[in-house]
Order: structure tokens, then sequence, then C-alpha cells
């Protein structure tokens, strides 16, 4: 579902823009529809009143907990079943300053990040924008959500146009602040474009950018899908965006052992990000079974991020959520599926076996 559908449909049973914002505010933000100041009664019209109970059983349907799984640094993985029976995971991460969430905006991927769990499964379907938001509509029945990274399942770019129909409704309705709403993406020339066109009416998100390498030719290698912009060209768009829009962009790079973790990448580092609007985040791979690639030590990435920070580039070490529960991006819910398939397996016989 999508949320213009959504809005369209309430304004079929008789919502002006004021009952409309009163039925998604109260949805994105995980309160009954008999919340508020104003009795229900007294402020819509009974055509929309009447229809109400069924339209928020459709959108707590939209999300259901599948499994949830804390881990020890006080992130909670959630395993999130869609209406259709797909699964995607959010994570709530570990408590901050700021309560954040990471959603997901594809079932899988088609960028194929060889790092990757979700990127082994290929690209299976789009979320709509509201089943975008309905995972933080779950996830604020379990804590309070300020901030929104979109960096779970998928790549944002590919599903552009229901994301930026999120991050609309929850830069308003949903009372995120816009700078707490954070697209990420490998690079995409549309994310770009369509982030530099948005007007002053537009929630303006800031900007993540999945580099991984400064090496043109590692970077097709790591991430094979991606589109065909070196280091120098992402660095160059997203500037542009950190200045137009007032926010630093930030730079993820997940660290691989032997690969991106070494001297040449430092000094690549320092030539790209010297000067920039930016904030380099080193994030220690998040081993998964079967992934050919492995996690340096931790003094060995605070060895790196130091040297950068010394040499101008701000730079931040940050511990991957829920590593104790091997929960890196698609690792459970290609634990769940499994399991689910399994669970097939085993009822199939029993059945047969009873005709």
């Amino acid at each position: 579902m999508r949320i213009e559908t959504l809005r369209q449909r309430l304004r079929a049973l008789g919502a002006n823009p004021r009952h409309e914002h009163r039925v998604l505010r109260l949805w994105s933000q995980a309160l009954p529809q008999t919340s508020g100041k104003r009795p229900i009664e007294a402020f819509l019209p009974t055509t929309l009143r009447v229809a109400l109970p069924g339209i928020e059983r459709e959108l707590a349907g939209l999300t259901t907990l599948h499994s949830q799984h804390p881990g020890e640094d006080g992130s909670q993985r959630l395993v999130v079943a869609l209406h259709d029976g797909q699964l995607v995971e959010s994570v709530l991460l570990p408590p901050g300053r700021i309560p954040a969430l990471c959603v997901s905006t594809q079932v899988g991927c088609a960028v194929g990040c060889v790092f990757c769990m979700t990127g082994t499964t290929g690209l299976i379907r789009q979320l709509g924008s509201a089943e975008i938001v309905a995972q933080v509509a779950l996830a604020r029945q379990h804590r309070p959500v300020k901030r929104v990274v979109f960096m779970g399942m998928g790549e944002p770019a590919h599903n552009l146009d229901n994301v930026l129909e999120a991050i609309d409704l929850l830069g308003t309705a949903g009372n995120i602040g816009h700078k707490n709403l954070v697209f990420s993406t490998v690079g995409d020339p549309r994310v770009f474009e369509a982030l530099m066109a948005r007007d002053a009416g537009q929630v303006r998100p800031a900007l993540a950018l999945s580099l991984h390498t400064t090496r043109t030719d590692l970077r097709e290698q790591l991430l094979p899908r991606a589109p065909r912009l070196t280091p120098q060209a992402l660095v160059d768009a997203a500037e542009r965006y950190a200045r137009a829009s007032g926010y630093p962009i930030q730079y993820q790079w997940t660290l691989l052992e032997g690969i991106n973790d070494t001297e040449e990448e430092v000094e690549g580092l320092v030539r790209l990000l010297h000067g920039k609007y930016a904030i380099l985040n080193l994030i220690p791979y998040n081993e998964g079974e079967g992934m050919p690639y492995q996690r340096p030590s931790w003094a060995h990435a605070a060895d790196m991020a130091r040297r950068l920070h010394q040499r101008g580039i701000l730079t931040k070490l940050r511990q991957s959520a829920g590593q104790d529960v091997d929960g890196g991006c698609g690792q459970l819910r290609a634990r769940a599926v499994q399991e689910k398939g399994e669970q097939v397996r085993r009822v199939i016989p029993l059945q047969a076996s009873a005709i």
C-alpha cells in the first residue's frame, strides 16, 4: 500500500486535510485512533468514523512481529512479517541520545554487495510507502523512535518514490526531525537529482553514502551492481547536497579485514574527504555464516580511525549492532526463511503419510 492511496481513501470517506493528518499522525506514532484532545465523535465525519476501525486493522496488518532478538548492546533486531508473508528486518539501535530505528525498503536487494547477506537473495519485491512507515509504527510499540535511518534491507534508490513518500510523512505527521531522517544509498544519480530538487514544502533528509573503498576497481568488485560512478564522482555529488541541505554527509565504510582497512585506503580517504562537510563512519564487518570476509580487530579499527581523525577527517568508529545474535543485515531474515522452509518440509510428509 502507498500512503497516497491511503490519503485518497480517507478523502473518499469525507476527510478534509485536518482529518487526514490526524489519522496519519496517530497511526505513524503508534497511538490509537481514539487518542487526541478532541473526541473522535466531535471531529471526524460519520462516514470516516464508521470505516476507521477497519482501516486501523488493515494498517496494523501491514507489519507484524515475526520474532525479536535483543542484543547485549541494547539493540533489538526485529524480524517483521509483511501482509503477504514476506519477511524484512528492522533494528532498534542501541540506546543513545536520540532513540533510532533502522528500516528496510525492499525485500531483498539488487545491488549484490558481496559482503551483505541480503544481497545473496536478489530483489524479491518493493515495499510500499505505507509498509515502510508501518515498520516505524510497529517499533514504536516497543520503544520511542526519534530517528529513522533507511539502511535496512534494500537499496532505497531503487524504490525512490515510496521511500520519499514515507520520508515526507515521517517528517511531518510522524514527528521525526528532518535531519533525523537518513536516506542511505550506494550512490545512484537519481537520488542526488531527486533530493536536490526537493522544494521548501518537502522534507529534505540527511544523506548517508555507502562508500566502502576509495578504489574504483575494488568498489566494482564489492558492489557489483551499483552505478558505475567513481568514488570521486560520488563524493562530489554528495558534497553538493551537503552544502545545499546543511547536513553533513555520513559516509559508511564496512571494514573488511585485509581488504579496505589498509594504509592505501587511509591515504585515499584523506585525499577524498579532506575539507568536505562529512562524517566517516567506520563499521567493523558483522560476520555471517558462509560469508568469506572477516572483521578486523577492534584495536586495528580504532587505530585506523585515530589516524584519519589526526589528519582532519571526522571519523567515528561504530560497533555494528547485534553482533552477538548474528544480526548483520539479512542474517536473521535468512535464518527465519530457512526455518519456515524446514517447518513446511516437516509438515508435508506427515500429511502425505496420512492419506
